[in-house]
């Protein structure tokens, strides 16, 4: 999965230590990230190679994270004009580009990055929300409002029937592959709930013996997603949502198509089932 980089180690203890000239600069737009293609696959400008579009870079970065010895920070207010040999390419780039270390470094900052956009002001009085010098924390001088990144709680829902899996297809999304069912957690119920909820909600099925499988964290929606697998509780007979999925139908095990794609957890869920390791 997207965040498995070993033996690359990630380090997201905030350590606002100021940057030098060979930290990683990541700059992004909304949907997109600074970055140079090559034919190993992609690079992130250093500060060295921004420096010269915006002479306060330095005094203006936030400290993301460390992977290894490398820092990254948060760049803004660059003059893009001369950007050559980095482009403004999709955040979607970092599903399936090489290396993997530096898609996971990508894709986090850009959650860091949207973060910070959403929580300039502060939501209770409107002030100009100030950086903690200690943690990655935003607080209000005027009403001492507290901020902190927040990640939403979701699952990803292997619904089985002995040799066979419920897989389904997103209704107005871009992406168009088959996947599991899947759900935010809502306020006041637990995970296990939340699987049976979706399923009965997008599928119209019961389900049970409901069972957790793996957490992973999943930067392009903010979100925790955990999954689990759980049977088929009745009959099979399915109700579609079409106001979220586009199809949904079960596949027995030697009919799945393969997924070569690593990046996600409902990939690795899909493959486990049918390599009859579930």
């Amino acid at each position: 999965m997207i965040q498995d980089i070993q033996p690359h180690h990630y380090n997201n203890q905030y350590r606002p230590v100021p940057p030098d000239p060979d930290c990683y600069a990541m700059y992004y737009e909304p949907h997109t990230a600074m970055l140079r293609k090559t034919p190993e696959g992609i690079e992130f400008p250093r500060f060295r190679d921004l420096e010269r579009l915006n002479e306060e870079i330095y005094d203006e970065s936030i400290y993301l994270f460390t992977i290894d010895e490398e820092r990254y920070y948060l760049v803004q207010d660059i003059n893009r004009a001369p950007l050559s040999p980095f482009t403004m390419e999709n955040t979607e780039i970092f599903r399936e580009a090489e290396p993997r270390y530096l898609s996971f470094a990508g894709i986090t900052g850009y959650q860091l990055h949207n973060w910070y956009e959403s929580h300039k002001y502060c939501g209770r009085c409107g002030h100009i929300m100030k950086r903690d010098g200690k943690e990655r924390m935003l607080y209000c001088e005027a009403c001492h409002n507290m901020e902190f990144p927040k990640i939403c709680p979701a699952v990803i829902i292997g619904v089985t029937d002995g040799n066979r899996i419920l897989m389904s297809k997103y209704a107005g999304r871009a992406y168009k592959k088959y996947a599991l069912l899947a759900g935010f957690t809502e306020i006041g119920e637990t995970v296990e709930e939340t699987v049976a909820r979706e399923v009965m909600e997008e599928v119209g099925l019961k389900v049970k013996n409901i069972r957790y499988y793996k957490s992973q964290p999943w930067s392009f929606s903010d979100t925790l997603l955990m999954g689990f697998y759980c049977d088929l509780d009745g009959d099979g007979a399915i109700t579609l949502d079409r106001e979220e999925l586009a199809l949904a139908e079960w596949f027995d095990r030697e009919d799945i198509p393969d997924h070569m794609s690593t990046e996600s957890l409902t990939n690795e869920m899909i493959m486990k089932f049918k390599n009859g390791e579930v």
